[in-house]
C-alpha cells in the first residue's frame, strides 16, 4: 500500500495511439509540470501518485490495447500502488458513459478537447501562456507539430471526426512560433501532422495555406528538414509542392494515406477522388519534386470489397511504385457511414488481402532499396542499438519507416546528428552504410 504522497503528487503519463496523441500527452505534462508536479512519461518505476491514459479509439486493435492497460492500472489503483487513475484520449472521448460503469476504478473520464478540465481534476491550473510549449517524449532531436485538429473528411470507415470534432487549424503565426521554441530546445526535424494536413487554412483563412505554412517553417534558423504527413489526395494544394521542390530543408517526402484504387471502392469508402485522378496526382507530384519518396496506407477488407478490386490495387502497386506502405484491415465502427453496411468479408480473409498487399511491397521496396546502394545520403541518427548507428534518411519517417545501420566498429557519430553515409547494402526494409 502506498503511503500519501506530501509533496505535489508524482505522475506518469501513458501514450497510446498515433502521433497526435503524442503530441497531445507532451502539451498535458508541459502543463502539469508548470504546476510544480513531477511528470514522467511511460516509466516503468511503480511509484506515481496519478496516471493519466492518453487513449486510442481509431479502429478495434487500438480501441482493445486502451481497454486492456486501463485495467492494467485499474487493477493497480486496486492494490494500492497508485492513488488516482484519470483516462483521456479519443476512447474515453467516444465511449466514456459506458466506460465509466464498466470500469469504476477510474476517477475520471475526459474526452480529447477537456485539457483544461482535466488538469482541475488533479488540482493543477491551465495556463494560456503556455501555448506551443510541450514537453518532448520524443528524442530532442525530433518532433511532430500539429498543425490543426479534427476533420471534415466524410470517409465512410473512420470514427476520427467522432472523437477529435470538425477540422480546426492553428494560426500560422502559432505554429512558426511553437517551431521555433522546439528548434531552440534542440529539435532538428520537424514533421507536420494533423487528421488531414493538406485541409490546413480553409477554415482560418477561406483557402488552403500549406504551403505558406511550410515557407514560413522553412525560414526558421537551424530547422534542417521539414516533413509533411496525412496529406490527403483529394484537393491537393499543389503550392506545397513548389514549396518542397524550391527548399532544401524540406524533405522530399510525402505520407499521403490513398487508402484504395479501385474507383468501386473509392466511391465506397467516400474518398471524393477516383482512379485515375490518384494516378494522375502522383506522376504530378513525382514531376514537381523528382526523387521524392511516397509513404501511402492502404485499407483493406472494407465492405463491398471484392477480389477484383483486390487485383485491382495489387496491379496499381507494381504501377505506382510507392517508396514506403502500410496497409490495415478494415474495423466495423459504430456510428460511421460504413457501420450501415454488412461487414461480410470474415476477419481470415480481411488479414489474407492484407497479407498479399505487403508481400507485393516488399518486392517493391528491395527494388527501391538496391537503387540507393552505391550513393551518398545524408542520415540524421536516432539511436544506438546492437553495436550500430541507427538513423534516417530524408525519406524516412521515425518508427514507420526504413532505416540506416552503421557499424560502430570504424565509425563515430552523437546520437541526434548528421552524417553522410555510403550506402553498402540493403534489405527489403532497412539500408547498411559507413560513414563518408
Amino acid at each position: 500500500m502506498r503511503t500519501k504522497s506530501v509533496n505535489q503528487p508524482k505522475v506518469n503519463v501513458i501514450t497510446l495511439g498515433c502521433s497526435k496523441n503524442t503530441v497531445d500527452s507532451e502539451v498535458l505534462m508541459a502543463q502539469l509540470q508548470s504546476s510544480k508536479f513531477d511528470v514522467t512519461h511511460e516509466s516503468q518505476n511503480e511509484d506515481a501518485d496519478i496516471v493519466i491514459i492518453n487513449t486510442c479509439g481509431f479502429i478495434e486493435n487500438a480501441k482493445q490495447e486502451s481497454i486492456d492497460t486501463i485495467l492494467r492500472f485499474a487493477d493497480a489503483k486496486a492494490a494500492g500502488q497508485i492513488e488516482k487513475l484519470i483516462v483521456t484520449g479519443c476512447l474515453s472521448h467516444r465511449y466514456k458513459d459506458e466506460l465509466q460503469i464498466e470500469i469504476p476504478e477510474v476517477d475520471a473520464w475526459f474526452g480529447t478537447l477537456e485539457l483544461p478540465n482535466l488538469l482541475k481534476s488533479v488540482g493543477a491550473d491551465y495556463k494560456h501562456q503556455l501555448l506551443g510549449e510541450r514537453l518532448q517524449t520524443t528524442p530532442k532531436h525530433y518532433a511532430y507539430l500539429k498543425i490543426s485538429e479534427g476533420c471534415n473528411r466524410p470517409c465512410s470507415f473512420c470514427a476520427i471526426p467522432l472523437m477529435r470534432g470538425d477540422h480546426v487549424s492553428k494560426s500560422i503565426e502559432f505554429l512558426v512560433q511553437e517551431a521555433k521554441n522546439l528548434v531552440k530546445n534542440g529539435t532538428k526535424e520537424i514533421m507536420l501532422i494533423a487528421q488531414d494536413s493538406t485541409y490546413y487554412g480553409l477554415d482560418l483563412y477561406g483557402e488552403r495555406k500549406l504551403g505558406e505554412l511550410m515557407k514560413h517553417l522553412s525560414d526558421i534558423e537551424g530547422l534542417e528538414w521539414l516533413r509533411l504527413h496525412y496529406a490527403y489526395p483529394s484537393q491537393f494544394p499543389m503550392d506545397a509542392l513548389k514549396v518542397m521542390a524550391e527548399r532544401d530543408n524540406i524533405c522530399k517526402y510525402i505520407d499521403m494515406p490513398i487508402q484504395h484504387i479501385s474507383d468501386n471502392m473509392l466511391k465506397t469508402m467516400r474518398r471524393g477522388i477516383t482512379r485515375r485522378r490518384t494516378l494522375e496526382l502522383i506522376d504530378e507530384i513525382r514531376q514537381t519534386v523528382p526523387d521524392i519518396a511516397l509513404r501511402t496506407t492502404m485499407l483493406v477488407g472494407h465492405p463491398g470489397e471484392t477480389e477484383e478490386d483486390i487485383v485491382d490495387l495489387l496491379n496499381a502497386l507494381d504501377e505506382i511504385k510507392f517508396q514506403r506502405l502500410g496497409v490495415f484491415t478494415y474495423s466495423h465502427e459504430d456510428n460511421t457511414h460504413a457501420y450501415s453496411l454488412e461487414d461480410s468479408i470474415p476477419q481470415e480473409e480481411k488479414q489474407e488481402r492484407a497479407n498479399r498487399v505487403m508481400e507485393k511491397q516488399m518486392d517493391i521496396s528491395w527494388a527501391y532499396n538496391m537503387s540507393l546502394v552505391g550513393t551518398q545520403q545524408k542520415v540524421l541518427f536516432d539511436r544506438l542499438e546492437n553495436e550500430h548507428f541507427v538513423g534516417r534518411t530524408q525519406f524516412d519517417s521515425p518508427e514507420v519507416d526504413n532505416e540506416v545501420w552503421v557499424p560502430i566498429d570504424g565509425n563515430y557519430v552523437r546520437m541526434g546528428d548528421f552524417a553522410n553515409v555510403q550506402i553498402t547494402d540493403a534489405t527489403h526494409y532497412d539500408l547498411t552504410g559507413k560513414l563518408v
